[in-house]
């Protein structure tokens, strides 16, 4: 008896260690893989955010971002929101996809283009998308995210007595109560949805509401307030501090990836007052100049760096995809040409990392490749680029030299080995904007459609 006893009790002490052994190496690979938020600000231009030196706006919690983090000062998308966002969650450029313009980006379908949350799943994320889904097709769930609350157009804040906002909570819909703002009712479901997976790793995609028009007031503007773009900024920065917040009393900080980054340039009424160093900038929202394309963007990941440092490679949009799929552990799908260059590489601290020595960026039916000196478009336009984002030096017979015509080569090259022309092209106006007929009727008669409101 007393063998078997001693038997029995070897048994369980060998069942305890491979139980603890196993407890172990589930929380190894569960600490290993950090969570990810993607925070995307809808129209915010490097002219609105004060660590790009703007002029006249504030935002303390989105500096702190970069204080101890990487502030990118090359990253670039499409200058129109639903071309860009596609770009995002694709990896792709918008000539293989058929993104080109507002309405085509609703035509995607989940059976010829994966993004980024069907990747991330299959390395054991959870994934939320919270906020703006109008100008892309279908819904989130469709497109691979677990969780959702999504709204249709842009400036989405308030229901009035004139227009109920309108918005849909994994399949459930709902209308926005008068006294409730739909910033913070996205802030609230999102937190809800990182406690409840605050232990698995999570990817959320966070396109905010701010500070896309039409502008109102903020449950923090005074009555008197002269400046409610200002406020609108304000109050979007304070939402990105509240969501540090969250994650610091949840201990989930220090492994969590927050990128925070601009869908394309500052609107048109925005763009006098958005100078830096008392200039104007080149470009703005809708425009295939610098800053239509060009946006902030801060990288910040405490278990992997702590100080501050600015980095100057180039990014572009379709970079994300293969990127957040190689810090998450993830297979980039091989059936499907992925564009993007992944810069995990700069994020995981590696030293000699290989970069982008170019840049596509595409709308409607204008495009362009952009090295960091210098940008060649679809006409054959070339621009010293060495002055921006403030100008843009167009290169003519006039001033032309040795090294103009040696980046000349080099860009048409890349754009021959691209071919864009060969891929889907725009069917609209070649603006990005509306293609549809639907949309160009609706606009005479002085209407609006679901995608108008860019």
């Amino acid at each position: 008896m007393r063998h078997i006893s001693i038997s029995l009790f070897a048994v369980f002490m060998m069942l305890s260690i491979v139980t603890n052994a196993q407890k172990k190496k589930h929380k190894s690979a569960r600490q290993s893989k950090p969570n990810i938020i993607y925070i995307l600000a809808d129209d915010l231009g490097i002219g609105n955010v004060s660590c790009y030196g703007a002029d006249n706006y504030k935002t303390p919690n989105i500096d702190r971002l970069a204080d101890k983090g990487i502030r990118f000062n090359h990253a670039y998308t499409a200058p129109l929101c639903g071309p860009s966002r596609a770009m995002i969650m694709t990896g792709r450029y918008a000539f293989r996809t058929g993104a080109t313009n507002q309405d085509a980006c609703g035509l995607l379908k989940p059976e010829t283009e994966i993004m980024i949350p069907s990747i991330l799943k299959s390395a054991g994320y959870i994934t939320s998308c919270v906020g703006k889904w109008g100008q892309l097709a279908l819904g989130p769930k469709e497109f691979g995210f677990d969780d959702y609350l999504k709204f249709k157009g842009s400036g989405v804040y308030i229901s009035t007595d004139e227009k109920q906002v309108r918005y849909t909570v994994n399949g459930k819909d709902h209308v926005l109560g008068k006294n409730e703002y739909m910033p913070d009712l996205m802030h609230d479901h999102l937190v809800d949805f990182i406690v409840k997976n605050k232990n698995n790793p999570f990817f959320v995609y966070y396109p905010m509401s701010h500070v896309h028009g039409e502008i109102v007031p903020t449950p923090d503007s005074k009555p008197d307030s002269k400046d409610l773009f200002a406020d609108n900024i304000s109050y979007m920065d304070k939402l990105v501090g509240k969501l540090v917040d969250v994650l610091d009393s949840l201990k989930l900080r220090e492994n969590t990836l927050i990128i925070f980054m601009g869908d394309n340039g500052t609107g048109n009424q925005w763009v006098s007052k958005s100078t830096i160093n008392g200039k104007m900038l080149s470009g703005k929202k809708g425009e295939m100049k610098e800053c239509g394309s060009l946006v902030p963007m801060i990288a910040n990941w405490p278990a992997r760096f702590s100080r501050p440092s600015e980095n100057n490679q180039l990014i572009d949009a379709s970079d994300f995809l293969p990127t957040l799929s190689e810090i998450a552990g993830a297979e980039v799908p091989k059936n499907d040409t992925i564009d993007g260059v992944s810069f995990a590489g700069t994020l995981l601290g590696r030293q000699n990392v290989k970069q982008r020595e170019w840049i596509f960026i595409e709308l409607g039916n204008k495009w362009f490749v952009r090295s960091l000196q210098w940008k060649l478009n679809r006409d054959g336009e070339l621009y010293d680029m060495a002055n921006a984002p403030y100008e843009e030096k167009l290169i003519t017979s006039a001033n032309q030299t040795e090294s103009s015509e040696v980046a000349r080569q080099s860009l048409q090259k890349v754009m021959d080995n691209l071919s864009p022309q060969t891929g889907k092209l725009d069917t609209g106006s070649g603006d990005g904007r509306h293609g549809s007929k639907a949309a160009k009727k609706a606009k005479a008669k002085g209407g609006k459609t679901d995608t108008e409101t860019e």
